[in-house]
């Protein structure tokens, strides 16, 4: 009896270890899991300007690169509003706009990666009262991004696994060979009457 409670004791000391040592790693993982948002837009969403802006600049949660931060404007003829491709300043993602565009309702999109290596898109709108005195053509036309009507979050195109992954992974292989080792040593201990 005092041989089984031995036993008992150091099999479950043994599943206990590995999932103890695991959890620090997946705590302090946890802030990796967060996604990058908008914080500010200028012109804001649903504001209502007199003029035509000179450029559209978004603000968001965490820094951008100028390799997977995308903007977008477009115009209410449908048109794509943007003079230029997107700079990127930080947090800060400014988008030059054409000179000369309509009155009407605009729609800004974007499309950045966040912490957790998953790209995150959204959009907004807003309204323009007058239109701004019409400039010289431009012989160029820069091609710009379609925004997206709705923010979705997409996994399946991120290049790496976070590292929160595989920590988590890693965990439950450790976790599962704890169990595995430890049934092997009970079966083990059954057959020479241990």
């Amino acid at each position: 009896m005092h041989a089984v409670n031995r036993r008992a004791a150091r099999v479950a000391a043994r599943c206990l270890v590995v999932p103890l040592a695991v959890a620090p790693l997946l705590f302090t993982a946890q802030p990796a899991f967060a996604h990058t948002d908008l914080v500010t837009g200028s012109p804001a969403e649903a504001a209502s300007e007199s003029r035509p802006p000179q450029t559209i600049k978004l603000t968001f949660s965490d820094e951008m690169t100028s390799r997977y931060a995308k903007v977008a404007l477009t115009a209410p003829d449908g048109e794509p509003g943007a003079a230029g491709a997107p700079q990127v300043t930080g947090r800060t993602v400014t988008l030059p706009v054409k000179p000369g565009l309509p009155a009407g309702s605009y729609t800004v999109g974007y499309r950045v990666v966040s912490a957790d290596g998953h790209p995150v898109t959204g959009s907004y709108r807003f309204t323009v009262e007058e239109a701004a005195s019409a400039p010289a053509p431009t012989p160029t036309r820069t091609p710009t991004p379609t925004p997206t009507p709705a923010r979705t979050d997409d996994a399946s195109s991120t290049p790496d696994p976070p590292l929160p992954v595989v920590a988590i992974a890693g965990g439950l292989f450790l976790l599962a060979a704890a169990g595995v080792s430890g049934a092997v040593t009970r079966r083990r201990r059954a057959r020479h009457g241990s």
